[in-house]
């Protein structure tokens, strides 16, 4: 691992060995620790040097290994699905502060890995979650992390900007829903300069930017289905760009919405939002 001392920090490093070997060993960081002469198959070789060779090219880990952690859950990743954010935890917990009854029905827009959904549904038991996208490939990760997760949730493939409820199928088979909830594209194309070489070359630009004339493209149509499909006293989060929390605030407001609460994650930027359809 040496060779990638120029590319990486040595803690980086000592967390890509620690992740590797536990994926192509079956070993843990404690385990690899106690045997350093331990000899392993040329097949296991080749996997650590491709993976090696990947991150030489900016690759991320968890796309490599095929899976990351998330809320304490495992998911399948690969490059048709965002890697999951710490952030987008701190956005679930929210979700799962605010949920009183027991018989909530959720709907995840954009669910990508199905991070939110999952969770969601493994946090709330009882709860009805739905999640839709309008990427195949993503939804075929997000079936396999539900089944590997043991959680019940209801995929659809939809296109959010072009759904028209008057002729596409009921999303659910209740008319309306407790809370929506939605981590959209919302990283502007300008912003492209300040993303990592890694999120840039590997990560898939339909599920992170947005064109400059118009960043909330996303949340307005959103805000619109929100309208028809969330309950009388519903709630409604979104996580957000950094930059753009007044422009929310002011397009929610205006739109009808109410109480409505903007977050800082912990990296203290303004990354979540809350409101409440009247």
């Amino acid at each position: 691992m040496d060779v990638l001392s120029g590319d990486y920090p040595p803690e980086e490093i000592q967390s890509f060995f620690s992740l590797l070997s536990e994926a192509y060993l079956g070993l843990s960081r404690i385990e690899t620790a106690m045997q350093p002469e331990k000899e392993i198959s040329e097949e296991k070789f080749e996997k650590f040097t491709d993976a090696i060779i990947r991150l030489k090219q900016s690759e991320p880990i968890q796309y490599i290994i095929g899976e990351t952690e998330f809320y304490g859950l495992p998911f399948k990743v690969d490059k048709s699905v965002l890697i999951p954010r710490p952030e987008t935890e701190e956005l679930v917990s929210w979700i799962t502060n605010e949920t009183q009854s027991k018989e909530t029905s959720i709907l995840d827009i954009g669910t990508g890995s199905g991070c939110i959904a999952i969770t969601l549904a493994n946090e709330l038991p009882e709860t009805k979650v739905s999640a839709i996208d309008v990427s195949t490939d993503a939804l075929r990760i997000a079936n396999q992390n539900a089944l590997a997760n043991k959680v019940n949730v209801n995929f659809i493939e939809v296109d959010v900007l072009q759904f028209d409820s008057s002729k596409d199928l009921q999303i659910h088979k209740e008319s309306k829903f407790d809370i929506i909830v939605s981590n959209p594209p919302y990283v502007r194309a300008s912003e492209k300069e300040l993303m990592q070489a890694n999120v840039l070359r590997y990560e898939p630009e339909i599920a992170l930017f947005v064109e400059d004339e118009d960043p909330l493209l996303f949340y307005r149509r959103i805000v619109e289905l929100s309208k028809e499909y969330l309950k009388r006293e519903g709630l409604l989060f979104f996580e957000i760009n950094e930059y753009l929390g007044k422009d929310m605030k002011d397009m929610l407001e205006k739109e009808g919405f109410t109480n409505i609460e903007i977050k800082k994650d912990i990296f203290e930027k303004d990354r979540m939002i809350k409101c409440k359809k009247l």
